[in-house]
């Protein structure tokens, strides 16, 4: 499969055009693309790969001849649509959550478990964005100091609820400095001026958010880890992109930070950016746009001896969606 027949369903969103954009970028050999939407998104044309193709309806036999399906779409969709193209004999990369906890589909991150796409059967789900900057982090520090429990406090771009809550920050800023009221649509609360501790719905069984239980989860299924013990608390805050991750590490024996700057400093895909005295840490503004996850602020735990506390930073449409499913691609053309 040196030039597969790929095609891109969601292609009008914010993770579809990303995602044609990091193809064309990583130069990614096609011999036909498709682009695939809702009804109310058919005809629109798009420019990609040097021509300007129409977006088609997104329909049960839309997948004929296609070998590769990137998938942006929403869980509801993915569920609906993916039995259709693995029957006509594509494989689905997917973003959404719609197949992540499935026992039979891998869940990949290619530079933690990219040997797990071999047991595909049809399908690879994506994980969140928010899981896959933390396992970056701490798979490789896994495997040189195994990590006891992680404690993950996430700082998320309004991007990552979607192409509306974008535009819904842009126009509150816009209203707040006319000093006119502004509306609430897509996000809980106000964002503009704000934090909002809720990133997805709550789960009335434990009072932790679904976007919360979802890096837990995640992280352990990817991680090959299923006991590890994981707490998250999810925070949306007024940025456009790019997630950011104070995590607490927990070890069963003291831990020198300078050892885990060495083990993240060989791990592909992680930059650390790590001197207090020139102010050098990563944050959203500097990562966005990039593909590897941004590291700093290592440092041992005041309150416990064996524990590390870093500062881990990934654009979430590009590490967290995009360039996630295109590394899938890759591996799997290979």
């Amino acid at each position: 499969m040196s030039e597969p027949r790929v095609a891109v369903v969601g292609a009008t969103g914010a993770v579809g055009n990303q995602l044609l954009r990091i193809l064309e970028e990583r130069n990614f050999a096609i011999s036909d693309l498709r682009l695939l939407a809702s009804k109310r998104s058919a005809g629109i044309e798009i420019e990609a790969f040097g021509d300007v193709i129409s977006v088609s309806e997104l329909q049960e036999d839309s997948f004929e001849g296609i070998d590769i399906v990137f998938s942006a779409a929403g869980t509801d969709v993915a569920r609906w649509f993916a039995p259709y193209a693995v029957k006509s004999g594509a494989t689905v990369i997917d973003k959404s959550s719609a197949w992540r906890y499935e026992d039979d589909v891998p869940l990949v991150v290619p530079e933690i478990n990219g040997q797990d796409i071999e047991s595909h059967k049809g399908i690879i789900s994506c994980p969140n964005c928010s899981t896959i900057q933390l396992v970056m982090a701490l798979s490789p520090i896994h495997l040189r100091h195994p990590i006891r429990r992680v404690i993950a406090s996430t700082y998320q771009a309004v991007s990552g609820a979607g192409a509306l809550a974008m535009k819904e920050l842009r126009q509150q800023t816009i209203d707040i400095a006319r000093d006119e009221a502004t509306e609430i649509n897509e996000l809980p609360q106000q964002i503009l001026h704000n934090v909002i501790p809720e990133v997805e719905t709550f789960r009335e069984e434990d009072g932790y958010t679904s976007e919360e239980w979802k890096m837990a989860v995640e992280t352990r299924k990817i991680m090959h880890e299923p006991n590890l013990p994981i707490s998250a608390t999810c925070v949306r805050v007024p940025v456009y992109r790019g997630h950011s991750e104070a995590v607490n590490l927990e070890f069963d024996h003291p831990v020198d930070p300078n050892s885990i700057r060495q083990v993240l400093q060989e791990s592909p895909g992680i930059v650390v950016l790590d001197d207090p005295a020139t102010h050098t840490y990563p944050t959203p503004l500097m990562v966005e746009g990039k593909d590897e996850v941004l590291v700093g602020r290592i440092r041992r735990d005041s309150s416990n001896p064996n524990g590390i506390v870093m500062w881990v930073v990934g654009d979430n449409l590009r590490k967290g969606a995009a360039t996630n499913a295109v590394q899938i691609a890759e591996n799997i053309v290979r």
